[in-house]
């Protein structure tokens, strides 16, 4: 069996036992059969050696003419009166009351992990499928000989393999005008005939050859399934089009190979399609029921059904906030005002030896937002006329109010802002603020709450205890915070006061250094440094939600020992001060360099500021998109699709205006960016 030669390129298997793509000749060729004139068939072992479709060779089979031109057959009629079509029937049965509907496997598909070159970048990826001959063991996991290069964001028990459907490789081949396709080009696992993702539905069962899978879940695509196609618009190509593929979970184990019938044993609840399911998540529209709906469907990844519950909580509150929480934490309102707003300082207090408060009031009488516990600033401080300003991000550590923010506040030795404003700005001064930003806020509800903090972590939580003791709850909370003494314990009585408010919250505080002054018991309840194993002696719950905040390694500890520990991962959120961490799925080569102006010539355009990363650089025109900027400067940025599609890399625009090339499926949320597809209009200010 022979494979025609364009459609081995560029990614060239080695097994020619597979049967080929079709590609149709002209429609003067003479052929009976225009699906079939690139190859011949061998008989199919399961019907015996029957007249089969080739070239012509039987009558039944003609592609029909139309005042258009050559149309398409039926691709779910496999067997005619006079021959049968061992690729699932492209083939038009005149006579069709023997005629029946069915799909089949057509390649195998499997691949390793591997390392390729992308943009000068080391990538690990299994995108990249090969057809294999005979039979191959399907396990719970994975095909044998297939595997996952990032089971971050691939792989797993609800995405075990993975289904593409010829018909959209015919589809990609008009749409894309290419003829290089190969099966596995899609890194799919199973190439089929039929099961098209507007008909086959989560939850679906089918037996192929001697295992069963269910129906999970449609693909999540990334940047690499661009990477494999050579066409970096395709993550984003996929969900438009309707054609995303979807992923098989495996209910028993058992051998399969090409040519198979696939059999459908059993259909899903709700009958909600693979394109159905995509659409409700990645495109603009949530409707209530059809989440509902959803969510009934037992066999959907928890993945999904995490997103999907995200969306429906907001559309239960009836909240109008933009943005899709369903894709990242966008559910919060959007900024109370653009840009920055004048504020003036009313008072100064020192809240330990290295912690100090600024309170900030309206200069013109106009009541402030009310921030949610847990939000930030961006202070724009011009300390130097003739020089950039500085920007720097606060939390806001005081009660809910309309009349005034209180910003904790932590000297750094070295640091240019702090020093600033301990010693040049007082009472009287005029500040540059910003809305309140960020998503790190307390969240409605009845399980417990813990707040846990470290240093001038401290700050955040705190105005969640604010709100916590201002009104009444009959949730539990948790207040444990560490610090090295009394002398550097920023809050400590105003904490001590709050804790006594809300009716159900218990107290732990440890001091790494205490000093003789400091009692036990009073100032603090033990020495040493808090630890995840110290909640499970205090009776802390593992149902409770987890509010975290304090220098990194206070968090990573307590991030990994939480999840060790058994807690939800959705139930633990940190705070991080300071630029976040990069995301960059696949990549062995993730920069280690602190944020630095790019290696290149300044480039003629606006004025980049990264306001976490304190860099601030022009644009550079022959860029395609911010998040290039971020990486081309070692800022760390998280990102995935790289075409507006998955959300990953939203983040807040503090200032400013971009532009969309290309245009995102759906929107950012009001006040923020997706930086993978958005060039700056003039100078922006970006929380990165």
């Amino acid at each position: 069996m022979r494979q025609p030669a364009q459609l081995l390129e560029p990614f060239r298997s080695q097994d020619s036992g597979t049967p080929p793509l079709h590609t149709r000749p002209s429609a003067r060729s003479g052929s009976g059969c225009w699906k079939h004139s690139a190859y011949e068939h061998a008989p199919d072992s399961r019907l015996g050696n029957q007249p089969l479709c080739s070239r012509g060779n039987h009558r039944g089979h003609q592609p029909k003419r139309t005042r258009a031109g050559w149309s398409d057959p039926d691709p779910r009629i496999e067997r005619g009166r006079n021959g049968i079509c061992c690729c699932a029937a492209h083939c038009v049965v005149e006579d069709k009351t023997e005629a029946r509907m069915i799909t089949r496997l057509l390649s195998v598909n499997v691949g390793l992990p591997r390392e390729i070159t992308w943009r000068g970048q080391t990538v690990r990826t299994a995108i990249c499928k090969d057809p294999v001959h005979g039979k191959r063991m399907v396990r719970r996991l994975n095909i044998e000989g297939d595997a996952q290069g990032d089971l971050v964001g691939h792989g797993g028990e609800h995405r075990a393999v993975f289904v593409y459907q010829i018909d959209s490789y015919r589809y990609w081949q008009d749409e894309l005008h290419r003829v290089d396709f190969t099966f596995g080009q899609f890194g799919e696992n199973f190439t089929v005939e039929g099961l098209p993702d507007t008909e086959v539905c989560i939850g679906d069962q089918f037996r192929v050859g001697g295992a069963l899978f269910e129906v999970t879940q449609p693909r999540v695509t990334c940047y690499r399934v661009g990477i494999r196609m050579d066409e970096p618009r395709m993550a984003a190509l996929l969900v438009a089009h309707g054609r995303p593929g979807f992923y098989f979970r495996v209910l028993r184990e058992g051998e399969v190979e090409a040519s198979e019938e696939i059999v459908k044993v059993r259909a899903g609840p709700e009958g909600m399609s693979v394109a159905e399911i995509n659409r409700l998540l990645y495109l603009p529209g949530h409707p209530r029921q059809d989440l509902e709906r959803a969510l009934r469907i037992p066999a959907l990844s928890p993945g999904w059904r995490s997103s999907f519950q995200a969306l429906l909580k907001k559309e239960l509150s009836g909240s109008a906030v933009k943005g899709n929480p369903g894709l990242t934490s966008a559910g919060v309102p959007p900024p109370a005002w653009p840009g920055f707003r004048a504020l003036r300082v009313s008072k100064t207090a020192r809240e330990s030896d290295s912690v100090f408060s600024l309170e900030l009031v309206p200069t013109d009488g106009r009541p402030l937002a009310i921030a949610l516990p847990g939000q930030f600033v961006v202070v724009l401080l011009r300390p130097q006329r003739k020089e950039p300003p500085l920007l720097r991000s606060y939390s806001l550590s005081g009660p809910p109010s309309t009349e005034r923010y209180r910003l904790g506040i932590k000297k750094e030795s070295h640091g240019a802002a702090t020093n600033y404003l301990a010693t040049q700005v007082g009472v009287g001064d005029i500040l540059e603020v910003s809305a309140p930003r960020g998503s790190f806020v307390l969240q409605p509800g009845d399980r417990p709450i813990v707040l846990i903090s470290a240093g001038i972590g401290v700050t955040p939580v705190l105005a969640m205890l604010h709100a916590l003791a201002a009104g009444p709850s009959a949730r539990q909370v948790w207040w444990l915070h560490g610090a090295r003494n009394g002398n550097e314990h920023p809050f400590a009585e105003e904490a001590r006061r709050l804790i006594r408010s809300p009716p159900h919250c218990r107290s732990h505080v440890q001091y790494s250094q205490p000093r003789r002054e400091d009692e036990p018991g009073v100032h603090f309840d033990a020495a040493g440094h808090l630890k995840v194993a110290l909640l499970e002696r205090l009776g802390v719950g593992q149902d409770a939600d987890f509010y975290l905040c304090g220098p990194r390694a206070f968090l990573q500890d307590f991030t990994e020992g939480l999840a060790s520990w058994g807690v939800a991962r959705d139930r633990v959120v940190a705070e991080i001060f300071g630029p976040g961490k990069s995301n960059a799925p696949g990549q062995l080569q993730a920069s280690r360099h602190s944020p630095h102006p790019p290696g290149r010539l300044p480039g003629a355009g606006p004025r980049v500021s990264f306001a976490r990363s304190r860099l601030q650089v022009s644009w550079d025109p022959a860029l395609k998109s911010l998040l290039e900027l971020a990486e081309a400067c070692s800022v760390a940025v998280q990102w995935s699709c790289r075409t507006g599609v998955c959300h990953t890399c939203e983040i807040a625009l503090i200032a400013g205006a971009v532009r969309y090339n290309p245009q995102p499926l759906e929107p950012a949320a009001e006040g923020n960016v997706l930086t993978c597809c958005s060039c700056p209009r003039g100078d922006v200010i970006l929380d990165l």
